[in-house]
């Protein structure tokens, strides 16, 4: 009986540990979108043949791996679905695949985005994924479908398609359906998908950010950002609890939160650093048929799926009009960095901003918060590393020896910054210090737009075309060619 006993115990314990334990990495960026893991030691010593338990090919969609036991989770588009997979860590094998195909596809950026660009989100026994052309699916960590939640074809501005993923807070689903139109806050049900509250958000205009918790004066709050504000909403009701203004016209990052502050960075082009040129220069440069406007044929393809969110009436051309909106709706936003301070309600523009920050912002890649600094990525290849209470600057946009432009959010543990860029270019930063201190970097020699994993001794990474495992041991099993 007493062996038993114990055989049960240990079944239970292990059923335990692979179901309902807490997620390594349950989200975009990990536990609360914050980017670090207070356990993983990952391997230092990352490359394209360094530190590689496995690696295999999977099809292109720039959506980040997380992890919850023993299973590596992730969306992708093939084969014309919308698929969410389950991967084995110990050696990379698919363990499922589940596919929708949408009615129609929302307008993505074939380039650079993908039908399927979001992250899943887990909590130890379902997995929820967002995907502007379908919707919300959620499945068991068996692949076993629960329940679907369709939403209406998201369309973002210029076109690049989705990119905010769903966030799993107590017993609800949260995502920003940020559209052109009828944008809105959704809540669901984790057991069942149905709605729970829906807030609007006029005027949102299809922010790419993912939502976020914070712990405010003893409220739980899901903060979100959005053009030209940054927001903050009862996690219980969907009540809008405070607002602050003039933030940058579209909002690309996510928001972090630590030490009681929350910390939003963002940057976007249009503004002094980067102006946009006047009509009469974007007309003389793209008007080849010398009729007074600007035609989605009259560009090469990659400068066409860009510009296309310059035609702000949606009629197939650029005029004069349209500039004249796109470069008043540049105006209103600043280019800025913001320590938030709880306890504000209403308008807190003026009231509850610890401090700000203007150089070193990133576009696409979100803060992160680590070991009392704040560090922004800049496109370019630029570090900044400031004080996460006063905003004072240990360092501002120093090169890490890898230029181009980021998409992947910066990663931590261990004292160590893992940093890719879009180039296909992964740096490990010493963090602390005075500046930034490389131990190692490597060149994976096609583009990065996920961000890396980690999990207890391991870190995953997804390029273009593969998935990768690096760690000095494998999970329980030996590492495959």
């Amino acid at each position: 009986m007493s062996l038993r006993l114990l055989s049960c115990v240990l079944s239970l314990g292990l059923a335990t540990s692979s179901r309902g334990s807490t997620p390594a990495w349950p989200g975009f960026r990990g536990p609360n979108a914050s980017g670090v893991s207070s356990e993983a030691k990952p391997p230092i010593n990352i490359g394209p043949s360094n530190s590689v338990l496995w690696k295999l090919d999977v099809p292109w969609s720039p959506s980040s791996p997380c992890v919850s036991g023993d299973h590596l989770l992730l969306t992708t588009f093939a084969d014309n679905e919308l698929q969410t997979r389950s991967y084995r860590r110990a050696d990379g094998k698919l363990e499922w695949s589940r596919g929708l195909k949408p009615e129609k596809l929302e307008l993505y950026h074939r380039k650079e985005s993908s039908p399927a660009a979001t992250t899943v989100a887990v909590d130890g026994e379902r997995v929820v994924s967002y995907f502007g052309s379908f919707g919300l699916v959620c499945y068991d960590l068996q692949g076993k479908e629960l329940w679907r939640h369709p939403l209406p074809v998201a369309l973002s501005p210029g076109g690049y398609g989705t990119a905010t993923s769903p966030m799993i807070a107590e017993n609800l689903v949260v995502v920003s359906h940020d559209r052109d139109m009828a944008s809105s806050l959704l809540a669901v049900d984790l057991a069942s998908g149905k709605t729970v509250w829906e807030t609007p958000r006029p005027n949102a205009l299809g922010s790419f950010g993912t939502p976020i918790q914070w712990q405010n004066n003893g409220v739980t709050e899901v903060v979100v950002p959005g053009s030209l504000c940054l927001k903050g909403y009862a996690l219980k009701t969907g009540k809008q609890d405070w607002v602050i203004q003039g933030t940058t016209s579209y909002a690309c990052t996510t928001p972090v939160t630590a030490e009681g502050l929350l910390f939003y960075a963002a940057w976007s082009d249009g503004k002094a650093d980067d102006p946009l040129p006047p009509w009469e220069k974007f007309l003389e440069e793209h008007d080849k048929n010398k009729d007074g406007m600007v035609t989605m044929d009259e560009f090469d393809e990659n400068s066409r799926e860009y510009f296309r969110g310059y035609d702000a009436n949606r009629d197939g051309k650029i005029d004069r009009s349209d500039w004249d909106l796109i470069l008043a709706g540049l105006a209103k936003g600043e280019n800025v960095m913001v320590a938030v301070k709880p306890g504000g309600r209403g308008d807190i523009s003026q009231t509850h901003v610890a401090w700000k920050a203007t150089r070193g912002l990133p576009y696409i890649s979100s803060p992160l918060y680590y070991d009392g600094r704040v560090y922004l990525v800049k496109n370019g290849g630029m570090l900044s590393s400031l004080d996460a209470k006063t905003g004072q600057p240990y360092y501002l946009q120093e090169r890490l020896g890898s230029e181009g432009y980021y998409y992947a959010s910066p990663v931590a543990a261990d004292g160590r910054i893992y940093i890719a860029s879009q180039a296909g270019k992964v740096t490990v930063v010493k963090a602390g210090g005075d500046k930034p201190e490389i131990l190692q970097q490597a060149d994976f020699g096609e583009p990065i737009y996920a961000s890396p994993a980690l999990a207890g001794d391991k870190l995953y990474l997804r390029t273009r075309s593969q998935l990768y495992a690096f760690g000095s041991q494998p999970d329980h099993a030996p590492p495959q060619p």
